[in-house]
């Protein structure tokens, strides 16, 4: 059994004694819970402990695994001059997984190294770990030592992720290493308007969505949940979670959920789920399998569900996309309103939930919006700054959103916005402008929505003379 067991964890600094200074207390149940996961993995010996971090290194289309012999961090910078963990890394798994990836053409490996200290996400964990085998040492039991693999999340899908954790399965296999799976990551960040992130209605949706699946071990949700409802909640660790759910890829499970609690406005879950049985043996736990289907008719109901403005924007970038170039002639079924009516547009794309690309046009520059809709769509797929071209193998993973802007008004100051009802424009000299649309995802306050389009424009909202407008839109998913 190569995964001996497997935990999901929170990971606030403040529960270690030497950051809280008693605070820590305040979240008892929570570090009760920890002390129990890290005494029931330093039990079990593993040979080796692999962490996921939200706080390793991230990129949009890249897993990183830590490279070297080892490392070191430390409670530093949030006020604990303790001298910290240094850790050994287990090269040999880190080499045999990269072998893996590279074979399956998954996108992870140690390149890219930006931070070499560990991470908080990782430190914590570390800490009651560390802690439990003092405990069993002074019982008179001498561990065995254990070696760690680090790695981070990224902007992929969370079948991708998924794919990370059955390469973790496959690599203890092969090496046949006794590891511990360590998914680290605190939920929702916005259970209570005196918490430090505010509050949002899906906060306590994604918890309870997360505290089930952790605690049933039926892992499916973990995947299957709305990106919206995962940015408007602020979530922390629900990658690293799919990553874990990978590593019990087809592996029967008994699953508790030790804890949950959220009293400073993010949630804290401490789940352990232990394998009952060998890898393989419960076929019907093949969630990449699951997911597949699941994720092929989600994606056709959205395909054939699109108003005629997002499929007008999804047909012209494909045509492009695909050597066709601008489309010659507009599709002969639009609605009339798109051949007789002008006004602004804006495209926008996201794959696996995150922005992929976004432009548009405040006012009219086309002979009609169908125009209007055809060019941004390109602009957007094809010319966003932020963003490399889209790939035609990524198009069947696209979702478009169409906003149609009305009319900019001038306001005279932020108590007559509102970031759910109203874009903002924000206008300063030499011509700076930014705008930012209404109702988005993690943009929760007006104070949040203004500082946005503010840096989009190169502005500073205390300078002299910045002037802001607000308009309405028509959205079309």
């Amino acid at each position: 059994m190569p995964v001996v067991i497997a935990v999901a964890v929170p990971h606030p600094p403040l529960i270690v004694p030497g950051v809280g200074h008693g605070r820590e207390r305040e979240v008892q149940a929570t570090v009760d819970a920890y002390r129990e996961v890290a005494r029931r993995i330093a039990a079990l010996e593993p040979e080796t402990v692999v962490v996921s971090s939200p706080h390793t290194a991230m990129y949009l289309d890249y897993l990183h695994i830590a490279p070297g012999s080892g490392a070191r961090g430390t409670f530093a910078q949030f006020g604990d001059a303790a001298d910290g963990s240094r850790v050994a890394y287990d090269e040999e798994l880190v080499a045999e997984l990269e072998r893996l990836a590279r074979e399956e053409g998954l996108p992870a490996g140690t390149r890219g190294e930006r931070e070499r200290d560990l991470d908080w996400g990782v430190l914590v964990p570390l800490h009651f770990l560390q802690e439990a085998y003092a405990e069993l040492r002074e019982a008179g039991r001498e561990p065995a030592p254990y070696r760690v693999v680090r790695m981070g999340i990224s902007g992929l899908s969370p079948l991708e992720h998924y794919r990370m954790g059955q390469l973790v399965q496959r690599a203890a296999e092969r090496l046949e290493r006794r590891v511990a799976y360590v998914a680290s990551g605190d939920l929702s960040h916005k259970l209570s308007p005196d918490g430090p992130y505010g509050y949002s209605p899906d906060g306590p949706v994604f918890d309870e969505l997360a505290c089930e699946a952790l605690g049933s071990g039926d892992l499916l949700p973990l995947l299957t949940a709305d990106p919206g409802l995962c940015e408007r909640a602020a979530e922390c660790g629900l990658r690293s979670f799919q990553i874990m759910a990978g590593a019990l890829d087809r592996t029967p499970v008994t699953a508790e959920l030790l804890s949950h609690e959220g009293p400073f406005g993010v949630g804290y879950g401490v789940a352990v789920l232990s394998p009952t049985g060998p890898a393989g043996s419960a076929p019907e736990r093949a969630l990449d399998e699951t997911y597949e289907r699941w994720h092929a008719d989600d994606m056709a109901r959205r395909r054939r569900d699109e108003d005629p403005l997002v499929a007008l924007a999804r047909a012209s970038l494909e045509h492009r996309v695909r050597g066709g170039g601008r489309m010659a002639r507009l599709p002969g079924d639009l609605p009339g309103e798109l051949l007789s009516r002008r006004a602004g547009a804006f495209v926008s794309i996201t794959k696996n939930g995150q922005l992929r690309g976004c432009i548009g046009t405040i006012a009219p520059t086309r002979a009609n919006l169908a125009e209007e809709i055809v060019e941004n769509a390109i602009s957007t797929g094809c010319h966003d700054p932020r963003f490399s071209p889209v790939r035609e193998d990524e198009l069947p993973e696209l979702v478009y959103d169409v906003d149609v802007l009305g009319e900019p008004e001038p306001v005279d100051g932020p108590e007559q916005l509102d970031c759910r009802r109203y874009g903002v424009i924000v206008s300063a000299s030499r011509g700076r402008r930014g705008l930012l649309l209404p109702d988005l995802d993690g943009v929760d306050t007006v104070d949040e929505q203004l500082r946005i389009a503010a840096r989009k424009g190169g502005i500073d909202l205390d300078e002299p003379g910045v002037r802001l407008e607000r308009f309405v839109v028509e959205r079309h998913r």
